[in-house]
């Protein structure tokens, strides 16, 4: 086990050892710019697209690309709108180039967007769970580079939970953007491997191939502790949130809050009609989470963070059951504890009716093992890392 002492709430200040050494693949210019030299070029980016403290965009600006367009996935461009805010095209206040979004009703490029365009890049902080949907994001931008004959370039970047792979696998009936293909809760791989087996496994529509380049991580393997250094969403804010982000979203579908418009979001949940004893926190609105779940009620619950050290030892490179199905115990009405939401997150019908039905964690796991089992034989065929 590494030893990690550094506190939870400072981002900016935190330093891994192993995070220091990393070079992410918008580091190392020198492999890419060339493929861009005379060409006309569109990013899909949001406020993670780093290279050191400068936005990637301006990093290239300065280096002479010819920056045609910005593309923006869900919370934005800048990362600040709520997770499902619709947002419309713009211009970008600081270098006056058009965003266009393509998040909500417009979410592919397609030919009129692409037209003017000779090259995309793709370059986002991920944080490797199905239901984080940058890696949709990715899949419908491989898709529109494909049906448009464009090159894509991926830029990857460490993957702060691809040290385990876990969770039931989807089951295609149960596609939406929150997961897109069959794969795990926690798929153990980054961007650019991901987008390998999306082309690797003909899962682009209509089995199309991308003409994808992806430059690698260097000093990055999947047990390396990545300390983002730019939070990935406004309700991920430090590395215990992203920890516990894979077991907790599965709380967006119930009823329950889980600290969205608080400090603690994904980080602890709860609900008014819990033991007043418990844990108790207020969701309000706030940037991010401008109509939380529960706003303005006082919840009582389980507060789960502490130091990234201890998240991350205490998901012990599974995704939890255990929170969940306590949840469900102390509910008073339980026919009103799950949402419609709950198949699409994890992803099939069957776990909401395990829960009902009072079946232990280690019997639920055990049902995911065959799929999974096969899933992680599939991902070895597309690993650029050291496991």
């Amino acid at each position: 086990m590494y030893k990690i002492i550094i506190p939870l709430f400072i981002w900016m200040a935190c330093s891994f050892t192993a995070s220091s050494q990393v070079i992410t693949g918008a580091d190392r210019t020198n492999e890419y710019l060339p493929l861009l030299k005379g060409k006309r070029v569109a990013l899909l980016v949001n406020q993670t697209a780093t290279i050191g403290q400068t936005h990637l965009v301006d990093s290239l600006l300065k280096l002479g690309v010819h920056i045609q367009k910005i593309f923006s996935p869900e919370h934005g461009f800048r990362g600040k709108a709520d997770a499902g805010e619709k947002i419309g095209n713009s211009a970008d206040e600081s270098t006056g180039l058009p965003i266009v979004s393509l998040y909500g009703k417009h979410r592919k490029a397609d030919a009129a967007d692409l037209n003017d365009v000779d090259i995309l890049i793709f370059d986002i902080q991920d944080v490797g769970t199905r239901f984080y949907t940058y890696i949709s994001s990715l899949q419908e931008l491989m898709e529109s580079a494909a049906e448009n004959n464009k090159p894509l370039i991926v830029l990857d970047r460490p993957n702060p939970n691809g040290h385990y792979v876990d969770g039931p696998v989807l089951d295609t009936a149960f596609r939406s953007f929150v997961g897109m293909q069959p794969i795990p809760i926690v798929h153990g791989m980054t961007v650019g491997e991901y987008a390998n087996m999306l082309n690797g496994e003909k899962w682009l529509r209509n089995g199309v191939h991308c003409q994808l380049t992806v430059i690698t991580c260097q000093e990055y393997d999947h047990h390396t502790f990545y300390q983002l250094p730019v939070k990935p969403s406004p309700n991920l804010p430090n590395m215990a949130s992203i920890y516990l982000y894979p077991s907790t979203c599965l709380f967006e579908g119930t009823a329950l809050s889980l600290g969205r418009g608080t400090d603690l979001p994904f980080q602890v949940f709860g609900h008014p009609k819990f033991p007043s004893s418990l844990f108790s926190f207020t969701p309000h609105s706030t940037d991010g989470a401008k109509d939380p779940v529960l706003k303005d009620v006082t919840c009582y619950g389980y507060n789960l963070t502490g130091t990234p050290g201890k998240v991350r030892a205490q998901m012990e490179n599974r995704v939890q059951l255990k929170w969940l199905i306590k949840a469900y115990e102390l509910f008073p009405d339980k026919t009103k504890f799950f949402i419609a939401s709950f198949n699409r997150l994890a992803g099939n019908a069957t776990l909401q009716q395990q829960i009902i039905k009072g079946m232990s964690e280690t019997a639920i796991r055990k049902s995911w093992e065959p799929a999974l089992s096969k899933f992680k034989t599939m991902r070895k065929k597309y690993l650029l890392y050291a496991e």
